[in-house]
């Protein structure tokens, strides 16, 4: 027996409990770098605290968590739901840490020497302002010296990871507000959602982007993406990545709301069986007056190796397309008539006149059906190599009856002819590319009611769930949010009667009739608080347990 039972001492011993390390005024840890980064282990997690002034504070994470054990970082927001901020100006890197490329990020994953090297796994990243990760702003490196930031620096600087989530960040004021790199085809299963990212790129170039991702299988959902900065060229969101789905985002300026093009110099993503194949559904894309492009989005290819294009099929669907130029709009730049666009469900409005709007920029295999389209609107402004295949169903007007344009609300009225006048999702999309959600101003998501045929565009018309649910969102908070028992509700100047909680996958699973609400025996995680008052009002709000 004495073997046996040293072996169950041996085996349990070398158990290691996780930590949850706590950040902030009045936390057992006062800096950011009192945290010990180097040696997390599955399932640790650091909570940073809201404080009155920023974390000058920069570091890297270059752990491993499992499946079932993350290693999470969290904000903790304050009773207004400020978000804790870490400001790169001035930044110092936090001790106890080496890595290289300090000069690409606030914050960095992958690549260091402390922590040792490897392929950081089932990483959290959320509810952070992360921000000033672009020259001329300085920090201060782990030996002590002075640097600049370079030009494609990023708040969140990706040089490899594995099971990655960014979730509920601001990032702005950067070079790169999210910057991911494939390392190979090491980076993979990738989700980047509920951020709110704007204020990025460099003036006068283009080469800098709200996002510029490359990975294997990555998902955007349920984002904010705003304006780049004044006189930056880039674009929202460009991507060379292999299982790209774009779904359910806001997307307005850049130079194109969408640029997927190649991996040209990462074989192992142009030859991954999902790097043909790329989905983009449910999402808003707002092209004001004055951008750069007048394209929405481009597909295929800009290195003119064409050899790596995507060459291959672009699903475009129940999107919500809004253009207010004066001048022309062109939906899509398809890179070569290897290209293929299969477009339906969509609502494509321009203010302009439907002269000046066109499908396609010259090449491409473009084949429509069953969207709204203003009248008047062309194949190409050329005379294109590429092909238009009108496939029948689609619907030409001159208004599509949106239920606030000023206010951009797009939500179909009742007579709109957006409503029930959608096509089926086709079975090769289905399950896993439904249309199952909509976003909700800003960074959340409800379910979408179908009661006939699905709607044409991003959002589904439902007189009990019109544009009210997302106008009061700014009029209820939730306290203390994260939390790990109760979680109290208030709305102001209305009194709440009923909750409803929702998972990430739109499922209910709890209900309370008064204005708190116990998540004790909830898995910790995101979930969604459906709020409805007696005075007839219903708003949502996220709530996080930890």
């Amino acid at each position: 027996m004495k073997p046996l039972f040293i072996f169950i001492l041996l085996f349990f011993s070398t158990i290691v409990k996780a930590v949850d390390y706590h950040v902030g005024p009045n936390q057992t840890l006062t800096t950011i770098s009192e945290v010990p980064w180097a040696t997390l282990q599955a399932g640790d997690r650091v909570f940073i605290h809201w404080k009155e002034t920023p974390y000058k504070e920069k570091w890297v994470i270059n752990r491993q968590g499992d499946a079932n054990n993350r290693i999470e970082i969290i904000g903790v927001s304050n009773a207004q739901g400020q978000q804790p901020v870490i400001d790169g100006n001035g930044a110092v890197t936090v001790s106890g840490v080496n890595y290289w490329n300090e000069s690409r990020g606030v914050i960095k994953i992958g690549g260091s020497n402390v922590p040792e090297d490897g392929l950081p796994a089932y990483i959290t990243i959320e509810n952070l302002e992360i921000r000033s990760g672009r020259p001329p702003f300085q920090f201060t490196n782990d030996i002590g010296e002075t640097e600049t930031y370079a030009s494609n620096a990023a708040a969140i600087y990706v040089e490899k990871a594995t099971n990655l989530i960014i979730r509920n960040c601001t990032l702005h004021d950067s070079g790169n507000g999210i910057f991911i790199g494939a390392f190979d085809g090491q980076t993979e299963t990738i989700l980047i959602e509920n951020n709110y990212i704007y204020d990025n790129g460099i003036e006068g170039s283009y080469y800098e982007h709200n996002v510029y991702s490359a990975a294997i299988n990555i998902t955007y959902q349920f984002n904010r993406f705003g304006p780049l900065r004044t006189d930056a060229g880039g674009n929202n969101l460009k991507d060379r990545s292999a299982g790209l789905v774009v779904r359910y985002n806001w997307i307005e300026g850049g130079n194109r709301q969408l640029d997927l093009v190649d991996s040209y110099d990462v074989p192992q993503v142009a030859n991954h069986p999902s790097y043909s194949t790329t989905h983009v559904y449910g999402n808003i894309l707002i092209e004001p007056d004055g951008a750069r492009n007048s394209q929405i989005a481009h597909y295929g290819g800009d290195s003119g190796v064409t050899s790596s294009y995507r060459k291959g099929t672009l699903y475009f669907y129940n999107n919500t397309v809004v253009s207010t130029r004066n001048g022309n709009t062109t939906l899509m730049r398809l890179s070569t008539n290897d290209e293929t666009a299969m477009v339906f469900n969509n609502v494509i409005y321009t203010t302009a006149s439907g002269s000046q709007f066109s499908m396609i920029d010259d090449t491409g295999i473009f084949n429509l059906h069953h969207n709204w389209l203003k009248t008047g609107w062309q194949d190409c402004f050329c005379t294109p190599s590429g092909t238009v295949n009108d496939m029948g169903n689609n619907i030409t007007g001159t208004d599509p009856l949106f239920e606030d344009f000023d206010n951009q609300e797009f939500i179909p009225q009742e007579e709109s002819l957006l409503v029930n006048n959608g096509d089926a999702i086709p079975s090769i999309l289905l399950p896993d590319y439904d249309v199952l959600l909509e976003y909700v101003k800003h960074q959340e998501f409800s379910n979408r009611e179908i009661f006939q045929n699905i709607d044409i565009g991003a959002f589904e018309y439902d007189e009990n769930l019109s544009a009210g649910a997302i106008r009061y969102n700014d009029k209820i908070s939730a306290f203390p949010n994260p939390a790990s028992s109760v979680i109290t509700l208030n709305w102001t100047n209305q009194t709440i009667q009923n909750i409803y909680i929702y998972n990430r996958l739109g499922q209910k699973i709890k209900e309370s009739k008064t204005n708190q609400v116990s998540v004790l025996l909830l898995p910790k995680g995101v979930y969604f608080a459906h709020v409805e008052t007696k005075e007839g009002n219903t708003a949502t709000i996220k709530i996080i347990k930890e």
